[in-house]
């Protein structure tokens, strides 16, 4: 079961789901996970919802009222998981934190999903993403030399979500021997800020941390985009001395350019990007998109063209492998992408629920009668 909203325990819960678990998610009667309201590019449905809520049967449920606690606690007595990412302290004071969960059902493993965890200072700080993305030092690292910018997607949600769905998988293997489940711990923070590995280290000791450097690589050079002669834009990358010494001959046509002592080096590449920089792009200056990727191919060397997303929803190689599915909404059916690891006919594909959808299927399962399901309703309970 699942108290969530926005993306974070959203994007946790769909994973599991997308495996084939069971999920409940709780939501305010008459208004929803907020993210139903987003925007309405879906045909009408929000575009963060309709990624993030397949699979999933939708409970409305007003848990501060008691009848609403209550049937929250009878489905969480035979839960296996419990994911919720309330503000801080919101469900402990509801009567549904860790410790009263699992005096009611010791195998439960619940999930609390935060933007920076507890206790500490931030505790009670909101933490919407680009806030995450912030504190833990991605956009120093991101954008351009005299711009800062934030990454274009919810990276900071994504994360926390993903270890949520990692470290559930592993208590219930845990549990599996146990017999007992786990209280997990989650912060946007601590996920954002173990993806930034690389600049930390590299920044070790005091030392200068790496340079705003756009779409291209902060450390290694040539890494990055170069704009072609019919104005399209060009991803490679040199990833080693080999790489580079064949790029140079074939590519520049100037194997001298590879020895230089001011290119034979990634660190000297790095340092003098500047003026390397402009030798690269005059070659690519003279070349089509079309052109400089078959060359670059023929090396080979990485490359990559710059898509937009209606080249992302025509990509040739997702159509190869058959990763798109459809997917059934409240307002009519889209495509959606199979899950990673998921063979082309083996993901689950539900639909994506109307808000409330499944909350009388769920509470007569509950052993409640029409009358006790229908006085709820008139209530606002559910």
């Amino acid at each position: 079961m699942s108290l969530e909203q926005a993306i974070a325990a959203p994007y946790a819960s769909r994973q599991l789901a997308d495996l084939g678990a069971r999920v409940i998610k709780l939501e305010r009667p008459g208004v929803g996970d907020f993210a139903r309201a987003y925007d309405s590019r879906v045909d009408g449905l929000s575009s963060h919802f309709v990624w993030t809520n397949r699979n999933k049967e939708s409970l409305t449920l007003d848990i501060k009222d008691p009848r609403g606690l209550d049937v929250a606690r009878q489905l969480l007595a035979s839960a296996d998981v419990f994911i919720q990412n309330l503000a801080p302290g919101a469900t402990t004071r509801a009567g549904l934190g860790a410790e009263a969960l699992q005096r009611l059902n010791p195998r439960l493993v619940v999930c609390d999903i935060s933007g920076y965890g507890s206790p500490g200072p931030y505790e009670r700080m909101k933490a919407y993403d680009l806030m995450v993305q912030s504190e833990a030092g991605l956009l120093s690292v991101t954008g351009g030399p005299d711009e800062i910018a934030k990454v274009g997607i919810s990276v900071s949600d994504i994360a926390a979500g993903m270890y949520a769905y990692s470290s559930i998988l592993a208590a219930l293997l845990e549990r599996g021997q146990s017999g007992t489940g786990a209280h997990l711990d989650v912060s946007m923070l601590e996920a954002t800020v173990e993806w930034m590995g690389f600049p930390l280290y590299y920044a070790y000791d005091g030392a200068e941390p790496p340079q705003r450097a756009g779409a291209a690589h902060a450390t290694i050079y040539p890494y990055g985009p170069f704009a072609t002669g019919d104005g399209k834009v060009v991803m490679m990358a040199i990833q080693n001395e080999r790489e580079w010494l064949a790029f140079c001959t074939e590519f520049l046509r100037d194997a001298a350019i590879a020895t230089h002592p001011s290119y034979a080096s990634n660190a000297a590449r790095n340092h003098n990007r500047e003026e390397l920089g402009a030798i690269i792009s005059h070659r690519f200056s003279a070349l089509t998109a079309d052109e400089a990727t078959s060359a670059l191919a023929a090396i080979p060397v990485a490359y990559a063209r710059v898509n937009e997303m209606r080249d992302v929803w025509e990509h040739p190689q997702l159509a190869a492998r058959g990763r798109w599915h459809e997917l059934a909404t409240p307002t009519g059916t889209v495509p959606s992408l199979a899950p990673p690891g998921f063979g082309p006919d083996e993901p689950r594909m539900d639909p994506v629920p109307s808000l409330g959808e499944h909350t009388r299927a769920i509470l007569g399962e509950l052993g409640m009668s029409t009358g006790e399901i229908d006085a709820l309703v008139a209530d606002g309970v559910v």
